[in-house]
Order: structure tokens, then C-alpha cells, then sequence
């Protein structure tokens, strides 16, 4: 199920078609905003004079009707602080000692920040692709919490965490609203809604002030984004620029992303050519195998053709694949081949918090002779 939720994100959600230099927020920090927050749109950071870091999430989830706001608060300075407790939809005292997350995309960012030994439960952990956390649920350190749409609240409460963080799809979360009344932390994380690879990536400075590791994560993230555009910078000085198309069929219709989604931005950067690059959805494209068929039948490369892994398998599925030039060259990548040891797909967990792998990966395939040693890690030629 939550496979097919990240499929189904994937499809719903994209980004501006700008450059990652370009998709800075146009959010103003303040005087007192620390840890700026440079890419990201959905959330904001600040400290007050009194030393409350306020973390504001903007967008949890699409079309959100209002922001949630939280006070994190140094758990020695607590009974010293005068806080306005109605100002806040969370006070949170920190350091953060045991926390429950809910979207596999939230762990690369504990264990970059070197804390994923604090995570105590995961609503599906079957999902769980990083060998260390797989190893902390084999000796029962990380508890399964059922799943995200229906996350066990009994059994939460009895772990007692610190802290919840959240997913969500809208407002209807009955089962963060019983951990609230609880006494029991939720902060939504909205780093799925961002609309380019690096707003999703730096959503690693969302955690870091729960465990006040400020400085590592701006360190951390830095390093990702200086390679993301260092990596982008090289592949635009390539000579040639590959035509490229993307999706597959679900029953009778083709989606592919949008020329303005976070996909499109990839093979853009990348400096490959996207047949749908002058659309304008931010989302997917529903399309008809005759009108794909008429727009990409001599592409040079076909990127991410749904979750197939063979050709055999792709051509039992449909015969018609065979009449696209990337299928008879044998020119088709996929990430469904980046599996963890429980079937989960590493590109939905680890790929938000790595762009620059990502893109490093679309370059060499698009230009091998540009990152000529560059091992692929999520994407891999079909079988």
C-alpha cells in the first residue's frame, strides 16, 4: 500500500521547472531566523529572544488551510520559560530522546543526523529499506505501529515517545488528534509537497532542532546541494542532449510527469531533452498509448517505465512497448531494481533526501562520458 502511495504522489505532485538555484523560497527570514532555509517552501525556522526555536510547517499536506507552528524548547530551560502555550499547535522539549516517525523518507534523515538509534516505532515498518533500521526492528528496538492511514494509538502511547512526527494526505488524522489529547507531540512533515528535489532534501533542517543538531544539518545539506549543482553545471556542457520519455501504462492510461514537476527538473538538469518538457502540470499527464506512441516512438533513453524490471515482463504486460525505439536499443532504465532486504524501493526512501545521486545517476546515463565513474545507485538498466 504505501508503495503505491509514493507511485501515486509521484504522479499528483511535481514542481515549478525552474533551476535549484532559482527555486529559492520567498520566504524573507527575519532578523532572528537561523538555519536558513533556502530551497524548501513548506516550512520555516526561527529562534526567539528567549531561546524557543519556532518551527513553522507551512504546507503538511496540499491546499492546507492554515500553518502548524511549534515550540522547541531546551527541556532544562522548560520550567524557566514563560510560554504562551495557545500560541502553539506543540510545545516539544529538546533534546528529543525517543521519537515515532511515519514516512520512510523521514529515516535517511535520522541516520544523517546520527540519531536513528532515538527511533522507537513505524507504522509498516516492512517498507524499511536502510539496513541499520532494519537491524533495530530485528531486535525489537523499533516497534510496528500498523500503518500510516490507521497507526496504532495503543500501542504508541504505551512506547511513550517524545515525539511524533506525521504524514498526511489532509486535516482527517483522528489518530494524532488521540495522541495530542495524550500529552504525546505530533509535528506534521510536509517535505513530500515540496516542488524541487532540493526543497525536498532540505527538509533534514525539519529535524534537526529536535535533537539540536543545527550546524550538522546545514553542514549536511550544503554538502548535497553544492554536489546537486556542481553535478547539473557539468552535464549542461555536454554536446548533445538526449530526447527522453518517461512512464508506462496503468490499464489504459499512459501518465507521465509534467513538464513543470520535480521529474521534469531531473532530466532538465541532467541536460536531457523531456518530450513533455512544454506542458505546464506540476503533477502527472494522463495520456493515451496512440498519442505516446505518435510523441516518443524514436526517443533516445525511456526513464522510470512504472515498476517493470525485464523487458519480458514489459512486454507481456503490453506488446505495443516493443514499437518504441528505447525498447528494441535497450535503452530503458528503472529504479524498481533498487530493492531492500523487504522489497521496498530505496528511490522513494532514500531518493527526496539525495538528489544529487539522482541527478548523477540521469547524468551518466544520458552523458556516460560526463561522470564517467559514477556507479549507478538507484537507477539500473532494465533486465
Amino acid at each position: 500500500m504505501r508503495i503505491y502511495l509514493c507511485l501515486l504522489l509521484l504522479c499528483l505532485l511535481g514542481c515549478r521547472g525552474k533551476s535549484p538555484d532559482a527555486g529559492q523560497s520567498d520566504n524573507t527570514p527575519s532578523e532572528n531566523t537561523f538555519s536558513p532555509v533556502h530551497f524548501a517552501r513548506g516550512f520555516q525556522l526561527q529562534r526567539t529572544d528567549d531561546g524557543i526555536t519556532v518551527l513553522k510547517v507551512l504546507q503538511p499536506w496540499p491546499n492546507a488551510s492554515k500553518p502548524f507552528t511549534y515550540a522547541l524548547v531546551n527541556r532544562d530551560s522548560l520550567s524557566s520559560i514563560s510560554i504562551d502555550y495557545e500560541k502553539y499547535d506543540a510545545v516539544v522539549p529538546v533534546p528529543v530522546d525517543r521519537i515515532v516517525v511515519t514516512s520512510t523518507t523521514h529515516i535517511p534523515a535520522l541516520e544523517a543526523l546520527g540519531v536513528a538509534n532515538k527511533l522507537i516505532g513505524f507504522p509498516g515498518t516492512d517498507y524499511i529499506s536502510s539496513e541499520f533500521t532494519r537491524n533495530r526492528i530485528s531486535e525489537g528496538a523499533v516497534v510496528n505501529l500498523g500503518n500510516n492511514e490507521t497507526i496504532n494509538t495503543e500501542m504508541t502511547l504505551q512506547l511513550q515517545p517524545d515525539l511524533v512526527v506525521g504524514f498526511s494526505i489532509s486535516s482527517e488524522n483522528r489518530a494524532y488528534e488521540t495522541l495530542e489529547r495524550a500529552g504525546i507531540p505530533v509535528a506534521y512533515n510536509g517535505d513530500w509537497t515540496e516542488q524541487t528535489p532540493l526543497g525536498k532534501a532540505e527538509w533534514i533542517k525539519f529535524f534537526a532542532p529536535f535533537f539540536q543538531l543545527e550546524g550538522k544539518a546545514n553542514a549536511l545539506f550544503d554538502s548535497i546541494s553544492e554536489a546537486y549543482l556542481q553535478a547539473r553545471d557539468l552535464a549542461l556542457k555536454a554536446g548533445n542532449t538526449p530526447t527522453v520519455m518517461s512512464g508506462a501504462l496503468y490499464k489504459d492510461v499512459w501518465y507521465v510527469p509534467g513538464g513543470k514537476s520535480w521529474a521534469a527538473q531531473f532530466i532538465r538538469d541532467a541536460n536531457g531533452s523531456y518530450l513533455w518538457e512544454d506542458t505546464e502540470e506540476v503533477g502527472s499527464l494522463s495520456l493515451s498509448l496512440e498519442s505516446v506512441l505518435s510523441k516518443a516512438s524514436e526517443a533516445d533513453l525511456w526513464i522510470s517505465p512504472s515498476q517493470f524490471t525485464t523487458y519480458e515482463e514489459m512486454e507481456q504486460a503490453n506488446r505495443h512497448y516493443r514499437q518504441f525505439n528505447p525498447f528494441r536499443k535497450q535503452k530503458i532504465f528503472t529504479y524498481a531494481l533498487s530493492k531492500g532486504e523487504t522489497g521496498g524501493l530505496t528511490f522513494f526512501e532514500l531518493g527526496p533526501n539525495r538528489p544529487d545521486l539522482i541527478l548523477k545517476d540521469l547524468i551518466h546515463i544520458f552523458h556516460p562520458e560526463v561522470l564517467p565513474n559514477h556507479d549507478l545507485y538507484f537507477f539500473k538498466p532494465l533486465q
